[in-house]
């Protein structure tokens, strides 16, 4: 045993050298299948000599299954192996020749999945595990009995039900797609899991051979279902996958399946792009991504099709005629004759509309699919000019169903992009702003999946204000247009709203809408952010900006269209962006601004009345004295009350109402909407400077995000506070959090020398993975305000633990005073609003100084 224990280095050494030589040949000439089968053959010559070395059980079978068994063995992946019985281990003998076997592949450098069965077992774990199903599909003899081998193809063969695995590949498949967000253009994608990877282009292959037609592309291309052409373009994107996958490993140096931001730059270098600009780059690297993936994405969706056709193909076709150029076959819509639409290229719109109108249709037959996919070049100028094909385009926006689905369609057999060209400048295009996780054309769609499912009835708890909104709104498909062109002209410098706008006026004028919807659609996507930004930056208690912005909107028409487009947009750029705060800020805007357009909006010594008279007549309703709330608003002046809604005022009163006669800090906590990530904090203490800071500080310990403060200090010199928190990732709001969150806020505020100059004792400063290797240079605006010592100030910047805690330290030390705060945080970029108090800021040096201290605190 010593002896061959000390062969076992020399095994290690020869398969280390036959890899390396064989990835030295790969970065010398990429060629990604000849690295798979070389690193595969140097594998079996190791696993075979070291048969020779720990013999395995007689009779037994060394199998080669999974991505090993099919020859695409990856740098850094596992080594799949099945140790195939004749008999389960009949002592303890054989139990430990077959440990002895596989300790000795982990001691050559191998890492292996391996598995031990017979015939029999293999046989049960196909029927209780699909992967282990498709793992054995793909079983290759190394060594041993070639003869249990063949039995357990055999019996593999004939225990392989072929519907029930396709309905289960699909369905995994489908789990898969959705753990992905059902795109494949995600900006950190998965080179082997996402849509349009490297596993969609397996499970074609799986499939094929489950139902006789072949093992590879040209067998499958052999079988009649795939052209020449459809053969060279599936074999050059399965080849880009491969080498990608090939690139990561070797890149990472492990099993690595990521594109992430981290490795694009040096991805980028490797495919010889010039990195001067890793932004750049990377941008290169991934539109040659995404076209692969797109290619994969169309093959697979037409081939799967294809497949499930020859599988389920009734003994006679059901055929239903539709008109002389189409019929149902088998409930999908077919196109009789796939060369009508060289003659008739308005038909390559009408196969969409027609299965928006027919319920009877569950999907377009894979030949009409591939006959659409190789007629996209007929949609050129001509055809965008046909008044027959505009429009069959408005037709598809207006049907009551199925939108959604045909333009995804549409825009995946490179329909869209023809008939808007526009649109081909957004496809694929990358978003390095550290908030949208979509490309440019995918975000759009997810503008246009919102906005659809604001008209769902199942999706009406979600957004109860847009779903009220979208029932009343006559002509939704202004909005779906306006979602079209809203980032449409993105990446190409300048102000993309206002180019975007103008591509939306001559679509519109080439579609012949009214003059009152043209001039909708160009007001929305010109002014698609606006609503956003008053929302989140302006405080919107100010009459003054209420008036402004409802004068601006100008029709609650307007005021509606924009509010659904801006919902619709915030959650379609990043799934984890939206809260309930946001929720909230849209909607009082929205409330706000309908009342001032409904002839309402009053001046700012009407609104103060009606404020105080709301907010007393709820106090009062709880049984508290009236000269409780004269003392209390006594020491409040009307700031107070024109930066404090009534339902805040009344929250306050009832909270302080005694507070006068007992003077020692209160926290008090309310939720904010239904969600229980967001919480509202009402804070009295006696005012000091550093208040600010240390309530900044005391946030970052208890990872509680800003995202709105109101500083405000009594006539008496106690500051009453207002702050919005989103709570930590995995805490929602409950009563018992929340009294144990304000204790400890309490205790904190009531030991004014506790130390908060050492900012490492309450975060790290760390930003995002993407924001170091994509970095935003950060941006500081100070400008004065009319009222006299006031200024605001403006940052944009990316995000990183304890932000605010740095801004609010440098405020102190430089002695300047928050009065209130608007934090707007974007995934992982951050817009913050300031309006701070100075008595310095007015001289030059001073300015010139602080400006530089803040720009070095972001």
């Amino acid at each position: 045993m010593t002896m061959i224990r000390s062969d076992l280095p020399i095994l290690k050494k020869r398969l280390q050298r036959q890899r390396q030589k064989a990835i030295s040949r790969f970065k010398s000439r990429p060629r990604p299948e000849h690295l798979l089968r070389r690193l595969s053959r140097a594998t079996d010559q190791c696993l075979t000599q070291l048969l020779a070395l720990f013999a395995l059980p007689a009779d037994a079978a060394l199998v080669a299954v999974g991505g090993y068994g099919r020859q695409e063995l990856y740098p850094y992946s596992d080594v799949d192996v099945l140790i195939l019985l004749a008999r389960p281990p009949a002592n303890q003998n054989e139990t430990y020749l077959i440990e002895s076997y596989i300790a000795a592949l982990w001691d050559v450098g191998i890492k292996p999945a391996t598995s031990v069965r017979t015939i029999a077992q293999c046989l049960e774990a196909a029927d209780s595990d699909i992967a282990t199903q498709t793992a054995q599909l793909e079983a290759r003899f190394i060594a041993g009995n070639i003869r249990l081998f063949q039995d357990l193809n055999a019996e593999l063969s004939q225990h392989l039900n072929v519907p029930d695995f396709f309905q289960a590949k699909l369905a995994e498949m489908r789990k898969r797609h959705q753990q992905h967000q059902n795109t494949p253009y995600a900006l950190e994608p998965n080179c082997k899991e996402s849509p349009g990877a490297l596993r969609d282009l397996q499970i074609l292959l799986w499939l094929a051979k489950a139902m006789g037609l072949g093992q590879t592309w040209q067998d499958i291309a052999q079988a009649d279902l795939l052209s020449p052409a459809e053969l060279r373009t599936l074999t050059r994107a399965s080849q880009a996958f491969m080498r990608l996958r090939i690139e990561l490993h070797l890149l990472t140096g492990r099993a690595e399946d990521r594109v992430l931001f981290d490795y694009q730059p040096e991805l980028a270098a490797i495919y010889g792009f010039d990195v001067s600009n890793p932004q750049l780059a990377s941008e290169q690297l991934m539109q040659r991504y995404y076209w692969a993936a797109r290619i994969v994405h169309q093959m697979n969706t037409i081939l799967l099709q294809n497949l499930e056709e020859i599988l389920y193909a009734p003994a006679v076709a059901q055929c239903l005629p539709i008109d002389d150029d189409f019929e149902v076959r088998n409930q999908r819509l077919h196109l009789r004759d796939p060369s009508s639409l060289q003659k008739k290229p308005s038909l390559i719109l009408k196969t969409f509309l027609l299965l928006q109108q027919r319920a009877d249709l569950h999907n377009i037959s894979a030949q009409t699919l591939r006959a659409l996919w190789h007629a996209r070049r007929l949609v050129d100028q001509r055809f965008r000019d046909d008044p027959i094909n505009q429009e069959l385009f408005m037709q598809i926006l207006q049907e009551p169903r199925g939108i959604l689905h045909s333009l995804r369609q549409i825009n995946m057999l490179n329909i869209l992009p023809r008939y808007i060209p526009e649109f081909r400048h957004i496809m694929g295009q990358m978003q390095h702003d550290l908030f949208h996780v979509y490309t440019v054309d995918q975000h759009t769609l997810m503008v246009i999946r919102n906005l659809r499912r604001f008209t769902m009835a199942e999706y009406a708890d979600e957004h109860p204000l847009a779903s009220q909104l979208m029932d009343d709104f006559e002509r939704p498909w202004v909005l779906y247009i306006a979602a079209l062109f809203h980032d449409i002209a993105k990446g190409r410098g300048g102000n993309h709203a206002e180019l975007g706008a103008q591509d939306a006026l001559a679509f519109c004028q080439r579609h012949n809408l009214s003059p009152e919807d043209t001039e909708l659609v160009v007001f929305l996507v010109y002014d698609h952010l606006s609503m956003s930004t008053v929302a989140q930056k302006r405080d919107i208690s100010d009459p003054q900006v209420i008036h402004d912005f409802s004068c601006h909107v100008s029709t609650p028409r307007r005021l509606a269209a924009l509010y659904l487009l801006t919902v619709a947009d915030i959650k379609g750029t990043n799934p984890n962006i939206w809260n309930s705060w946001k929720a909230k800020l849209l909607a009082d805007l929205y409330q706000l601004s309908l009342r001032a357009l409904s002839g309402s909006n009053q001046d700012a010594s009407t609104v103060l009345a009606q404020r105080k008279a709301t907010a007393l007549s709820q106090i009062l309703a709880q049984g508290i004295a009236q000269s409780d709330i004269d003392s209390l608003w006594s020491v409040l002046d009307i700031s107070y009350f024109l930066r404090h809604e009534s339902d805040e005022i009344a929250w306050h009163g009832k909270t302080l109402h005694k507070a006068l006669l007992h003077p020692e800090p209160v926290v008090e906590i309310r939720q904010i909407g239904h969600g229980g990530e967001t919480i509202q904090m009402m804070i009295y203490t006696p005012d000091r400077d550093d208040l600010f800071m240390h309530i900044c500080a005391f946030f970052d310990q208890h990872q509680l995000s800003t995202q709105d403060a109101r500083i405000y200090t009594t006539t008496h010199g106690w500051a009453l506070d207002s702050f919005v928190l989103l709570l930590p990732e995995h805490q929602s709001y409950n009563a018992e959090y929340a009294q144990q969150l304000a204790a400890s806020l309490c205790d904190f505020l009531q030991n004014p020398t506790q130390d908060c100059t050492d900012s490492s004792r309450y975060f790290v400063q760390t930003q995002s993975r993407r924001a170091r290797i994509f970095p935003i240079a950060p941006t500081v605006d100070i400008q004065p305000m009319r009222e006299a010592q006031k200024w605001k100030i403006s940052i944009v910047c990316a995000d990183r633990r304890g932000l605010l805690y740095s801004i609010a330290q440098l405020f102190a030390t430089q002695q300047i005073n928050v009065k209130s705060a608007k934090i707007m945080t974007l995934g992982e970029r951050v817009e913050d609003t300031f309006v701070v108090q100075s008595d310095e800021l007015h001289h030059t040096p001073f300015y010139n100084q602080f400006e530089r201290a803040l720009r070095a605190a972001l």
